[in-house]
């Protein structure tokens, strides 16, 4: 039962049957509670309604039993297709099938119930292969606890903030070449499970990994090869048959088939060299209760030093989940003609990322493959996302015996597809064709990836794409110099039928054509210091200025200043509203005197013969 108050709702007991329309009202109701409470001595002044509207509140008002059936169905496939990318992302993350199993149910269920997409599928994915990785190589399984966890946090607190938006600003090239450099790491981190090697302690870094791979070339396991190509293949060339049979699922299948018999009726041949999940990992019994970090500090580290050095690590692990969660229902909206809400979406995502790691679950965000399968076979509402979450269940609670059977090699070989659908190669070669300062964005980006690692790969493309961005724009930002007359008819900012305005001598007419910033005010300041003291009065025509920044009013400031002591004084005409209300707040208007500020070039002449005739 559930007790209402006017601050709060306490509810009592679990398993509680509502309807749809019921359930919608109670989620309503106690949204509009939220919004009702008040904090300690903090007044709430975001509105959580609009920040916050799960679309399972909206989907549940018109639900019907033929939906229910399209959703049970699409929710069944979705969840067959994750079982082995759930096994697969866990294993090579460098936890295990259990810890990527349990990711799938606990994350899928909250970005399903709580989202803001009708139709997103969240869980695991290959994406935070490389992060994840690299957390555990250098801070172990409880700096990734702590950084998933403080990379939930970044996303709640950016849902609540409106950023949904901004993230989709992220530039292409950027994306492209993070996602192309982690498709290749991931090809790179499974040669050692394709080819049956059986090496340990293999080096992090990109180029000394595949220096080791080589030296080692030699220790080749051929029935592991054998298992690796036949699970390759069945990926490449069965999706070409039929789009029916998920591929990676009939991998693993005829795989983990093909190895049993093996081993079962030839035990004495090499195949009883094939490594299965069983010969490296703990098999999935079911979700484990929760649990805090284990945490093992230096004698002169604290919690608060540890949370200050896994901060750009969960920095990246957030911004990965935001871009690749909203690009996901993006991609979703085209496809079933609506509209996702991007701030609620981030705020599920942070949830489900904040509560995952406490059962021991890896970073999760929506999955474009399982969306687009999920929305193939019919889903169209998060029902469908919670169906896929109880087969996922049903698998972690009474299938272990069989994931373990399923070969490394097998797994592998579905990586290693996932790694070339990630890598977009056709997308890179048609980026080829664009600007260059793009081209070198990307690759950049990509190489930074490969190299170094994900968070100065992304800082650095998104610091590099900022600068070319604020270059285009330096460019695109004109500045004009006017001599003896300006033609009104031509781009004028009044509308006038004269032939001519005429400059006097003694002025000069100076214009920017676009934002004034810092990125023009340096070039501008170096136009007007190369006639310094030539003029008695100078117009400045900021007609075509949308905004100022601080280092433009700054620079502005400085220069009215100079002029007054060479004897010359400054006119602006044609200053936007917004504009000049900014330069009034920075005291420009006594500086350069009220009546020096014209509505439009015709009334800055008039003022510049009034200063000449003095």
């Amino acid at each position: 039962m559930c007790k209402k108050s006017s601050n709060f709702v306490v509810c009592y007991g679990v398993g509680i049957h509502v309807s749809g329309r019921h359930f919608c009202q109670l989620l309503e109701d106690g949204l509009l509670l939220i919004r009702k409470t008040k904090k300690i001595g903090i007044n709430m002044k975001f509105s959580v309604k609009s920040a916050f509207a799960p679309k399972i509140v909206e989907t549940m008002r018109h639900y019907g039993a033929q939906q229910l059936t399209q959703d049970t169905l699409a929710g069944i496939i979705v969840g067959i297709v994750a079982i082995p990318l759930a096994i697969a992302f866990g294993i090579a993350s460098g936890v295990g099938p259990t810890e990527g199993l349990i990711t799938a149910v606990i994350a899928g269920f909250f970005i399903s119930l709580l989202g803001g997409s009708k139709v997103q599928i969240g869980g695991p994915t290959g994406a935070f292969i490389v992060i994840v990785y690299g957390i555990i190589q250098q801070f172990g399984l409880a700096g990734l606890m702590i950084a998933t966890v403080m990379a939930g946090v970044l996303l709640v607190a950016m849902g609540f903030a409106r950023l949904g938006s901004v993230i989709k600003f992220v530039p292409y090239p950027v994306t492209i070449g993070f996602t192309a450099g982690i498709a290749l790491t991931i090809f790179s981190t499974q040669m050692n499970d394709f080819f049956g090697l059986g090496l340990t302690n293999i080096p992090a870094n990109f180029i000394d990994k595949w220096i080791f791979y080589a030296h080692h070339a030699t220790e080749v396991n051929l029935w592991t090869l054998g298992i690796g190509a036949f699970s390759l293949l069945i990926c490449i060339f069965l999706p070409k048959l039929t789009k029916k049979i998920p591929s990676s699922l009939a991998a693993i299948v005829l795989a983990t088939l093909a190895v049993w018999l093996l081993k079962t009726f030839m035990p004495e041949s090499g195949a009883a060299s094939i490594v299965t999940i069983s010969d490296l990992y703990e098999l999935p019994h079911g979700i484990p209760a929760p649990r805090l970090p284990e945490l093992t500090l230096s004698e002169n580290e604290t919690i608060f030093t540890l949370i200050q050095k896994l901060f750009p690590s969960a920095f990246t692990i957030a911004i990965l989940c935001a871009i690749e969660s909203l690009l996901s229902a993006m991609v979703a909206d085209g496809v079933i003609g609506d509209k996702h809400n991007s701030n609620t979406e981030l705020i599920a995502q942070g949830v489900a990322n904040i509560v995952v790691p406490f059962f021991g679950g890896i970073p999760a965000t929506g999955a474009i493959a399982r969306t687009m399968t999920n929305i193939n076979n019919g889903g169209r509402t998060p029902i469908a996302g919670i169906v896929h979450v109880v087969i996922l269940l049903l698998v972690l609670l009474f299938m272990g015996g069989l994931v373990g059977l399923i070969p490394m090699s097998c797994l592998a070989a579905v990586l290693i597809m996932v790694a070339y659908n990630m890598s977009g190669w056709r997308t890179i070669a048609g980026m080829l064709k664009h600007p260059t300062r793009d081209v070198w964005v990307l690759a950049i980006t990509f190489f930074l990836t490969v190299i170094f690692d994900l968070t100065v790969a992304i800082e650095v493309g998104i610091l590099g794409a900022l600068v070319l961005f604020l270059m285009r724009t330096s460019e695109a930002t004109q500045i004009r110099t006017f001599n003896g007359e300006i033609d009104p008819n031509e781009d004028s900012d009044v509308s006038l039928n004269l032939e001519h305005l005429t400059i006097p001598e003694g002025v000069e007419v100076y214009e920017i054509d676009g934002p004034y910033f810092f990125g023009i005010a340096n070039r501008f300041d170096d136009e007007m210091n190369r006639v310094a003291g030539a003029y008695k009065v100078r117009i400045i025509r900021m007609r075509k200025v949308p905004f100022v920044d601080s280092t433009a009013m700054h620079n502005l400031s400085i220069l009215i200043e100079r002029s007054h002591e060479e004897g010359t004084t400054i006119i602006l005409s044609g200053v936007r509203e917004h504009v000049r209300h900014q330069l009034m707040k920075q005291g420009i208007d006594k500086l350069i005197n009220t009546d020096n500020i014209c509505e439009n070039i015709n009334l800055a002449l008039e003022r510049a013969n009034v200063l000449l005739n003095a």
